[in-house]
Formats: C-alpha cells, sequence, structure tokens
C-alpha cells in the first residue's frame, strides 16, 4: 500500500508543478494576449485555461459525484455563452480546481481507485474506474497545457517552463 500511495504522490507532485507552470504563464497575461489561438477555428488561450477548469469540475463532480461548494462558481465555465474571464479569474479557477482535487488524491485509497463509474457513451456501456478518470483528467490537462504553451510560443510570449 505504502508503494502505491507513494507512486501516485511522485505523479500528483508532478502533474501539479507542471500545472503550476501554466498557470504562472497565464497569470500577467491582458486579455488581447489571452484571445490568442494557434489557428482561427482554434481555441483561444483564454478559453482554453477556462476549458481545463470546466473538465475538471465535469469528472470529478458530475461524472464521479464528489461536490464541493468551492467549485460552485466555476460550474458554467466553457459552455456556449459563457462570459471570457480575465487571467485572475483562470488563475484562480485553476488553482481552485487543483485544490479540490487534490483533496481527493489525498484521500482516495488503492480500494477507492478501483470503484468503478458507469457510462453510456456512443451506443455503449462503460464501467470507468476512478483510476481511470484521474488519468483521464491528467492527459486532458497535459493535452491543453500544451496548446497553451504552443500557442504563446508561437505568438512569441513566455509559454509554460517545467
Amino acid at each position: 500500500m505504502s508503494d502505491y500511495r507513494s507512486t501516485l504522490d511522485v505523479f500528483y507532485k508532478n502533474w501539479k508543478e507542471f500545472m503550476d507552470t501554466v498557470t504562472a504563464a497565464i497569470a500577467p497575461l491582458t486579455a488581447d494576449q489571452l484571445s490568442l489561438r494557434a489557428a482561427p477555428n482554434e481555441r483561444s488561450v483564454g478559453e482554453i485555461a477556462q476549458h481545463i477548469v470546466k473538465a475538471r469540475i465535469e469528472w470529478l463532480c458530475d461524472f464521479i459525484r464528489e461536490s464541493g461548494d468551492e467549485i460552485a462558481p466555476y460550474r458554467q465555465w466553457d459552455t456556449k455563452d459563457a462570459p471570457t474571464r480575465d487571467a485572475a479569474e483562470l488563475v484562480q479557477g485553476l488553482n481552485i480546481t487543483w485544490n479540490f482535487m487534490a483533496e481527493r488524491f489525498a484521500r482516495w485509497t488503492s480500494e477507492d481507485m478501483q470503484f468503478t463509474f458507469p457510462k453510456e457513451w456512443g451506443g455503449q456501456h462503460y464501467d470507468n474506474p476512478r483510476s481511470w478518470v484521474v488519468w483521464h483528467v491528467l492527459e486532458h490537462d497535459l493535452q491543453h497545457a500544451g496548446e497553451i504553451s504552443l500557442t504563446l510560443g508561437m505568438h512569441g510570449l513566455q509559454a509554460p517552463r517545467p
């Protein structure tokens, strides 16, 4: 059990450290910089950050039914008519949703990680374990953090630095 926990802690620590570099890259951005896109049909830097926040909430709250009052203000982020957020709001959303996840990571046991949640998707039935949900949120964060990094870099701005 201790090996399992220590291995997870290493992954969580490194994930957090990387996402902190993303947050640090977003913090000084102006509204114009947050609106930058890699291509016209892609999300802007600000929209990507909002999407990261919303996806964390969807998977942890809507799918595996965790709850917390602190994340209530962020539940409507990344909807079609969601307002544009400034850098301070994005940083706050990223930090609050991270803390929300970290509290759960700290208390989930090996047995908790094996618990499954049913999902119907594309006409198929899936029983996804909590461990898969955590992995999915991690890879989702990394994918979109990469988009933020690419977009900032291609526009000559400081990209996240691990």
